[in-house]
């Protein structure tokens, strides 16, 4: 059997996405590459803003009209939230929710007749109730040379924008040592590096019994594991204390970069968003990270165009940017979202009005990353290379610990190695070139 997956959203999707094809190639499935040779298509969805859920509607139709003969699952926060428009689309077999991807592969293999399947099979649980946290195989056999390996799910904080509570329930943790297991697991299979991810990843192990915390986590990671890098996704602000912020600062490990959600620089904006921090802490926040690890990426999310953002406001949000040493942006618009309360928001910003702030805002990410990538040139970092080679190039491509994107020239015996380059040029605003040091 044959199947295809499309990915779409956020890291914990892509692990998930990894780990079902963990499930199928076990059982003697082939991944192909070509939607219209597979026997099942997956298109794991996501809705977290409208063109996201627009682009998930996409997905599910170009799978259809790829391969009509396919069988069609469709899974995802989409999938959880919007079933009832997904069920207007003529050619999908199952809908499945959050709780339940663990079941695809078993449907994947059933062999089940779904040709005259009238409507699709609904399987979804509301995810209101509490739940387990999802536990799904680590995979030590993907093609990515940074695997994901999702430790949390869920989230608490109900932000007057977002659905994800809605559609990935409350925040849940795998259990500590099973974490340093599936690290252990990761570094005997001959990865140099993972990535930590989850919905609220800041949250991680309040819900453990007994309680557990991500500091404590990195701590143990930090001192028994052999694995060469653990890399951290988003964090939340209020979250990211100074304790951690010391252990990155020490340790060879754990990689120097951070990616935190500001969304706005406006104290009002964010306490009508339901944010539980202020610009302030978070200015202060940055600037700790900045004198700890000078050398540190540090990722910021802005969300533009809330209801009531004032020019003055927005402003207040590009200029605390523009003053930080905040090294890369990704800007997103307002989406109004069904069923969260900013939706029923009155005093909408007008299309034209976001769209110029989004292009204000991105314009000063790109100067803000080029900055950061020239200030690697003439120093000497320490790569990750890529078991891929660069498409355009055909040059080694690889990752330094602060998240630059480095090309190198050099023999497929330094694929998936950490290795010394010496950066020598700026390619574009967002990678750099070096030259290997031989003797690294």
């Amino acid at each position: 059997m044959k199947y295809f997956i499309t990915t779409l959203g956020c890291k914990v999707n892509q692990a998930e996405s990894e780990a079902i094809a963990h499930i199928l190639k076990d059982a003697d499935s082939d991944q192909t590459r070509n939607e219209a040779e597979a026997d099942i298509c997956i298109i794991n969805t996501c809705t977290v803003t409208g063109k996201a859920s627009m682009q998930s509607r996409q997905a599910i139709r170009k799978a259809i009209k790829a391969n009509p003969n396919a069988r069609i699952v469709v899974t995802g926060c989409y999938a959880q939230t919007e079933t009832d428009e997904i069920k207007k689309i003529k050619g999908v077999h199952y809908i499945i929710g959050q709780s339940s991807k663990s079941l695809i592969p078993e449907l994947a293999l059933s062999g089940e007749k779904h040709k005259n399947m009238s409507s699709p099979v609904l399987i979804r649980n509301e995810m209101g109730k509490e739940e387990p946290f999802n536990r799904i195989p680590v995979n030590v056999s993907g093609i990515r040379t940074r695997p994901f390996l999702k430790i949390q799910d869920g989230c608490n904080s109900f932000c007057t924008y977002c659905i994800v509570p809605y559609s990935r329930g409350r925040s849940r943790s795998m259990p500590l040592e099973e974490v340093l297991n599936n690290i252990k697991t990761l570094d005997k299979a001959g990865y140099k590096e993972t990535v930590l991810t989850g919905i609220h990843l800041g949250c991680y192990g309040l819900d453990l019994t007994p309680e557990t915390s991500l500091f404590k986590l990195l701590d143990r990671i930090d001192k028994s594991t052999t694995i060469e890098r653990i890399r951290l996704s988003s964090i939340e602000p209020h979250e990211l204390n100074n304790e951690i912020i010391e252990l990155v600062a020490e340790s060879d490990k754990i990689c120097n970069h951070f990616h935190v959600p500001l969304q706005s620089g406006s104290d009002n904006i964010l306490k009508r968003m339901n944010r539980p921090y202020t610009s302030n802490k978070f200015r202060e926040m940055i600037l700790k990270i900045s004198k700890s690890i000078p050398d540190a990426a540090i990722g910021v999310d802005t969300l533009i165009g809330f209801p009531g953002e004032t020019e003055k406001e927005f402003e207040n949000t590009f200029s605390l940017i523009k003053e930080l040493p905040v090294t890369y942006l990704h800007v997103f618009p307002f989406s109004p979202r069904k069923g969260t309360p900013a939706e029923k928001y009155s005093d909408r910003v007008d299309t034209r009005v976001v769209k110029a702030r989004c292009k204000k805002m991105r314009e000063l990410g790109i100067k803000k990353k080029r900055a950061f990538c020239e200030e690697s040139i003439g120093k000497t970092h320490k790569v990750l290379l890529e078991e891929k080679r660069d498409d355009k190039t055909g040059l080694l491509k690889g990752i330094t610990s602060n998240y630059i994107s480095v090309l190198s020239d050099g023999p497929d015996c330094f694929k998936n190695t950490i290795t010394d380059i010496s950066i020598d040029r700026l390619i574009d605003n967002n990678s750099v070139s070096g030259t290997i040091l031989m003797n690294s």
